[in-house]
């Protein structure tokens, strides 16, 4: 990994990422090298994408795509670069963020003389308001071909492949709900487009003549109803039939409140996605084939994606989620590690054991924790904790893992963020839980002055203002039953884990586009 772009020698091609933490920019990466191309990326944090299985092929970074002369130096000697960042969250003033960033990437990219930009937008109606969701992402790439540079804006609708966001919200809809009471527009129309397609697009826009500088619809050869959709995904996941009754009195607003309390996709990411389906999309053109040709069997059908899809989330084989791109947290937030603790008071819960299991056997249970393996301790607490959080915003326990069995550098886990791991040593967790605070959970494998393996556990809490320090008072008296019978149940079951087979200790994960 280097920090400041190098010059590229003979004649391959050099393509710049950004959003590389991303759904899209993280499988676009390998697709890109597949296809002979040097890849660079742009990141804030690039310890955040040392886990994935490209990043020894790659030259990283450091830089925000906000940061104009940043942008400038990454953009030095490649040509093209892949603009995929965008504010998923409907935080405040999110339309500004958006159009700061666009016009920050597009005078860097203009300064360092680039070839081409490609941008991954949204799929819109034309003859009506916008919501502020779409009406951002048309902006952005409006933005983008204004640049001076030749750039190609991709617009797809809902992109169905296994982590995105709008699978999930599809996903489980359709399998928590046999019955369910609907907004009206689940009955618009919407052309989506398997995530495969998406990126053989995305690959392909960098080899379009350089005269050409303008937005493509991208859609597969469906077009259907939300409504038809959730019928079409009971029937592939072999769930009974759905009954499905829409009204009039959802409103956006509250139909994405919904989706929150049902799904993973918590309300502030259910929003946007909600609001772009009150409109129709469906492609206006195909434009796209006069320079990228359809495949000899032609654009992958929502059922076939499904298939992909679904594959992929019963083989554990989810190469990049959604929730990788919504990490909150801010590098200037403090860490425990820092040292005389830089932010401040910190209240700690620590705890330690002996285990008579190896350091494998341990770490194999420690980093499966959480998702539907569960915390090892009072899980009614927890389930509680975290209606608790999903009913005020937070993401709840719903978001679940990418992968059962394995973890890397920022990978979301429950109301939890992987904030750091070192195999059989350490697994440190961010909260991203609503708190009046910052909370870490550290679980560590270690041994003692005779060599045995100990476990050691640490709960961390930065409080703010007056409002944190009365919530770890009033959450200490249970720390007894949650983090001790934590420590207690994790070690038992790392002894029983000695005992297994060692394959039926861990599997295996993969990486995939579908």
């Amino acid at each position: 990994m280097s920090t400041e772009p190098t010059a590229t020698t003979g004649t391959r091609r050099t393509a710049l990422v950004t959003g590389a933490t991303g759904y899209i920019g993280g499988r676009l990466v390998p697709h890109l090298l597949a296809a002979g191309f040097a890849v660079r990326v742009l990141a804030r944090d690039p310890g955040k994408l040392r886990d994935q299985p490209w990043f020894a092929d790659v030259e990283v970074v450091r830089g925000d795509v906000g940061d104009r002369d940043a942008v400038q130096r990454a953009c030095l000697g490649a040509d093209v670069a892949y603009y995929l960042v965008h504010s998923l969250d409907m935080g405040k003033r999110f339309e500004r963020r958006d159009r700061d960033m666009a016009r920050a990437f597009a005078r860097g990219a203009r300064g360092a003389l680039i070839d081409r930009i490609v941008y991954l937008g949204g799929l819109y109606p034309d003859t009506e308001d916008l919501s502020p969701h779409l009406d951002s992402r048309k902006e952005v790439g409006e933005i983008l071909l204004d640049s001076g540079v030749p750039t190609v804006v991709l617009r797809a609708a809902v992109i169905i492949g296994s982590g995105s966001a709008s699978f999930e919200m599809l996903r489980y809809l359709t399998e928590r709900l046999p019955v369910m009471i609907t907004p009206r527009w689940v009955e618009n129309r919407i052309q989506p487009i398997a995530v495969r397609d998406v990126l053989r697009y995305l690959v392909r826009a960098a080899d379009l003549p350089p005269e050409v500088s303008r937005g493509f619809d991208i859609g597969g050869p469906d077009v259907l109803t939300y409504k038809k959709m959730m019928v079409r995904y009971a029937e592939a996941a072999g769930l009974s039939p759905r009954v499905i009754l829409p009204i009039n009195v959802l409103t956006p607003n509250l139909a994405s409140h919904w989706v929150s309390v049902v799904t993973p996709v918590p309300n502030g990411i259910a929003r946007p996605l909600v609001e772009s389906l009150v409109h129709e999309v469906v492609c206006k053109e195909h434009d796209i084939a006069e320079y990228v040709e359809d495949p000899p069997g032609g654009l992958i059908g929502f059922d076939r994606a499904l298939e992909l899809a679904l594959t992929r989330v019963q083989e554990y084989d989810v190469a990049t989620s959604w929730t990788s791109a919504n990490s909150p947290g801010s590098p200037s937030d403090p860490l425990p590690t820092d040292p005389d603790w830089a932010g401040g008071s910190l209240h700690v819960d620590e705890r330690a054991s002996v285990v008579n299991a190896s350091h494998a056997s341990l770490w194999s249970v420690i980093e499966s924790i959480g998702g539907q393996n569960g915390w090892y301790s009072w899980s009614l607490g927890w389930r509680v904790r975290g209606i608790m959080d999903k009913m005020t915003g937070g993401p709840g326990l719903r978001r679940g893992r990418r992968n059962p069995y394995d973890l890397v550098v920022g990978d979301a886990l429950d109301w939890w963020r992987v904030e750091e791991i070192e195999d059989e040593k350490l697994l440190r967790l961010r909260a991203e839980m609503k708190l009046p605070g910052l909370a870490w959970l550290e679980l560590l494998v270690e041994d003692d002055a005779a060599g045995r393996t100990v476990f050691r556990q640490r709960a961390l809490f930065h409080p703010r203002g007056l409002m944190g320090q009365l919530y770890w008072k009033a959450i200490s008296p249970f720390h007894g039953i949650v983090f001790g019978g934590m420590q207690r149940n994790i070690a038992r079951a790392a002894e029983q884990a000695e005992l297994a087979p060692a394959s039926a200790r861990r599997r295996p994960s993969g990486r995939s586009a579908a």
